[in-house]
């Protein structure tokens, strides 16, 4: 039996830009805001973060988004992100439907929700926030935000090594190897260097005071890379915000213990917690299959290596992305390179 499967949809900016969303499950609407570079289909092939937004869409209809740029939607050279990204929030809640809404904000996604909810207090039911910031300029120090900067514009490779380092340095090898290579495959040096300047330079501290959602704050204790001190500043200045400190000082929300978090979540929404779920498997053939696709190999290098024929191949490959929910073989390459950490060298 397959597994759950996102519904992609389509929403246009006022200049035509494409902005891909994907939806899942059923119920109240949630909107997910991203926190850093995306891509809605190696994003859903990788186990922890799927089983992270499959949990999220138990008892509600999940939307999340690429944001211009990156992953599956278009282009942009707008410098506004901050902007962008409300016009962003508006066409996509249009496009589902959506006048009132719950809104979880992650990371970068955290600020931008509080602007969101400021500006549109009465399009917001509850506003859930994790690993956020007040003030960007408080998140890194002035030479430590130019280094990182500067690596990302002139050395994109090694900088997506690092910024996996920074944002999940629990993560085991298989995590690390995929996330590093989904960051540049989800966005250019120029939109990844784009998007985290905006993070170091939005400050959201005078929107605080005009939210009126109830709110969950969520943070890890020693966050390595948004100190803790920022989560409080979001929870104390929004009036009645509860706030949850979880153990740990990965900042992805769905590594290192993601139950917690989604569990965090799931109170914040008004919904029972869940028990931990379990994975999907495949055949050991299934397997050596999604290995070499993986390698890059074509179903007529597969056969003739698995001495069996194309269509067994090909049959073999369809099994999998049924059994996974996936939609092509870039899934399967990106599910198999996490879930197998000697697979990349």
């Amino acid at each position: 039996m397959g597994r759950v499967e996102q519904r992609l949809g389509l929403a246009n900016l006022e200049d035509g830009t494409g902005v891909r969303f994907a939806v899942t499950g059923a119920g109240p609407i949630a909107i997910y805001v991203p926190g850093w570079v995306s891509h809605l289909e190696l994003g859903w092939a990788l186990p922890a973060e799927r089983a992270f937004y499959e949990g999220l869409a138990v008892g509600r209809t999940l939307v999340r988004y690429d944001r211009p740029g990156c992953g599956l939607s278009g282009a942009t050279d707008r410098a506004d992100v901050v902007e962008l990204e409300l016009e962003v929030l508006h066409a996509v809640a249009t496009a589902v439907g959506a006048a009132r809404f719950d809104l979880i904000g992650a990371s970068f996604g955290a600020p931008l929700a509080v602007r969101w909810a400021a500006r549109h207090p009465e399009s917001v039911s509850r506003l859930i926030l994790y690993g956020g910031w007040v003030d960007g300029h408080v998140v890194a120090a002035p030479a430590l935000r130019e280094h990182v900067l500067g690596l990302v514009d002139h050395h994109w490779g090694f900088a997506s090594d690092v910024l996996t380092e920074i944002f999940a340095p629990d993560a085991d090898a298989g995590f690390r190897a995929v996330f590093a290579r989904y960051q540049r495959e989800s966005a250019s040096a120029a939109s990844a260097h784009r998007l985290l300047a905006a993070c170091y330079d939005v400050d959201v501290a005078d929107d605080l005071g005009r939210i009126t959602a109830p709110t969950m704050v969520i943070h890890r204790v020693d966050d390595r890379a948004v100190p803790v001190a920022e989560g409080e500043r979001l929870a104390s200045g929004i009036g009645g915000a509860q706030l949850t400190v979880l153990p740990g000082r990965t900042h992805i929300p769905f590594v290192g213990d993601a139950h917690s978090v989604l569990n965090a979540m799931r109170r914040g929404l008004g919904l029972p917690p869940l028990d931990r779920g379990t994975q999907p498997t495949v055949t050991s053939r299934q397997l050596q299959v999604a290995a070499l696709v993986a390698e890059g190999w074509s179903i007529r290098q597969i056969a003739d290596e698995l001495v069996i024929t194309e269509r067994s191949a090909e049959s073999h490959v369809e099994r999998i992305r049924t059994r996974l929910g996936f939609r092509s073989r870039a899934q399967i390459a990106a599910w198999y390179v996490a879930t197998n950490p000697s697979s990349d060298g």
